[in-house]
């Protein structure tokens, strides 16, 4: 055997790399990305108060504004998801950190309601491409035995974003020195300035090195990787080519998902729809029904959702330090689970009608809902190959935001007519949905990936098939 072919594989070299600061700079700064994502739609939250009474819109006007959101986010999951297979994560991954700021910060300058709708629909595009394009380069960076936890970490600057966006809305809007037309656009104004502050960290992380192996581009893949095991003081060994892939279009990208990998296209959607509908949807719901139904004030508001946000980190956090022990089927059947009963508690706490109950309720709920969102996202990304791991992503992002969309708008409008335990039963038979989805997956022989390679989830004969 030559020595080209006993050497080791970019995938092999990047999962035997002890850990390092390059690991460490790597992952803060995806995950400061992921934080201004669920910065951003926290602020909203915020500001859409202000925002709606200054254009004297109705309330319909107003949960149009995320609907639109959601609709961005869809399209932008799709679109970027595609885009970063193609073009790369690097090359994304900063595009549409400076295209979601931008936008923004142009929305505290928005004239008019309908300049609203289009800014953030805009803005959304970006943040919907976040979601295929984080989750892809961190699994492809990360040595496989961590690689759950540490996407899992990256997916818990989510609930750190929340608290972040709470505490300066907060500041702004009840600023006695601002007015509150002036307050919600420059809470827009900052947010978006503080976001680019990551761009100063996202431009120091390279490329996949796994994304350009596939691409053909080997001397590039080898440099990065020999940066990598310098970095952390191991020796830098030859690696060999691996097929190369050519990119697919839009189309035959979620062909070939259909086609090769219907079983872990169908994980990552049902995962998805459920925790989107269950998640955007419950926040739908305790803001317009249950919050006045237990006659919680305006200035309360913002620390109720502080408090949920700790509770949300807190139950990220701790799954991420079993995620790769237990293994990342389990976790995400045990959490799903979890997330199902943690509802049901607040739907039994908001049958009280005591804002105490509720509050605790929330924290408890928000925490199982966060570990388990954040232990199904590594958990499909890394099933998918990596010529198609953006689009699949992507896809099962679109399909959730679809969940999100009808949660958002529904739930609400079920709960004014049958009463609010009618629609958290709804969220309930959602998150058990997902369990089951898991459980189906996990019954017919699904991989569990923690603590495998991702080139040995992704057999090689997929991508000799696809280069052919």
């Amino acid at each position: 055997m030559s020595t080209e072919m006993a050497a080791a594989s970019i995938g092999d070299r990047l999962d035997r790399l002890a850990w390092s600061r390059r690991h460490t700079t790597i992952l803060i700064a995806l995950g400061a990305g992921w934080m201004f994502d669920s910065f951003e739609v926290q602020v909203f939250s915020s500001a859409v108060g202000p925002l709606g009474d200054e254009f004297r819109a109705s309330v319909f006007a107003r949960d149009a504004v995320l609907a639109v959101w959601l609709v961005g986010i869809l399209l932008g999951a799709l679109v970027g998801g595609r885009l970063t297979d193609r073009f790369g994560r690097r090359r994304l991954f900063l595009v549409t950190l400076l295209w979601y700021a931008g936008f923004t910060m142009l929305t505290g300058l928005a004239p008019s309601l309908g300049w609203v709708y289009a800014l953030r629909f805009l803005a959304a595009l970006g943040v919907g491409a976040e979601y295929a394009i984080v989750n892809a380069a961190i699994a492809e960076f990360m040595p496989a035995r961590v690689r759950g936890r540490a996407n899992a970490v990256v997916m818990n600057f989510w609930p750190a974003g929340a608290i972040l966006a709470a505490l300066m809305a907060y500041l702004l809007l009840n600023s006695a020195a601002l007015s509150a037309g002036l307050s919600w656009r420059l809470t827009f104004v900052v947010g978006g300035l503080l976001a680019l502050v990551v761009l100063f960290f996202r431009r120091r992380i390279p490329e996949s090195p796994r994304w350009l192996a596939v691409r053909g581009r080997h001397a590039e893949a080898d440099a990065i990787v020999c940066a990598l095991e310098a970095a952390s003081g191991q020796p830098a060994s030859p690696g060999h080519a691996s097929a190369e892939v050519a990119p697919l279009a839009t189309g035959a990208a979620l062909r070939e998902l259909v086609r090769r990998h219907p079983g872990r296209l169908a994980l990552g959607a049902s995962l998805d729809l459920a925790e989107a509908f269950g998640y955007y949807g419950l926040f739908a719901l305790l803001s317009v029904v249950v919050l006045p139904q237990v006659q919680f004030s305006q200035a309360e508001i913002p620390f109720f959702y502080i408090l949920g946000n700790l509770g949300a980190l807190a139950g990220g956090l701790l799954m991420s330090s079993f995620f790769d022990r237990l293994g990342h089927r389990r976790t995400v059947l045990g959490c799903y689970t979890a997330a199902a009963a943690g509802v049901g508690f607040l739907a039994a706490a908001t049958a009280t009608g005591s804002a105490a109950w509720v509050t605790v309720a929330f924290v408890v709920a928000n925490a199982c809902a966060t570990a388990a969102w954040t232990s199904a996202y590594p958990t499909f990304t890394e099933l998918f190959p990596t010529h198609l791991r953006g689009a699949g992503v992507g896809a099962s992002v679109a399909i959730g935001r679809v969940g999100a969309i009808v949660g958002t708008l529904l739930l609400p409008a079920l709960a004014t007519t049958a009463g609010a335990t009618t629609s958290y039963l709804l969220v309930v038979g959602f998150w058990l949905a997902g369990a089951g989805a898991m459980a189906v997956y996990a019954r017919r022989g699904g991989p569990e990936a923690a603590g495998r390679s991702l080139e040995a989830l992704s057999p090689r004969s997929d991508l000799a098939t696809t280069a052919a």
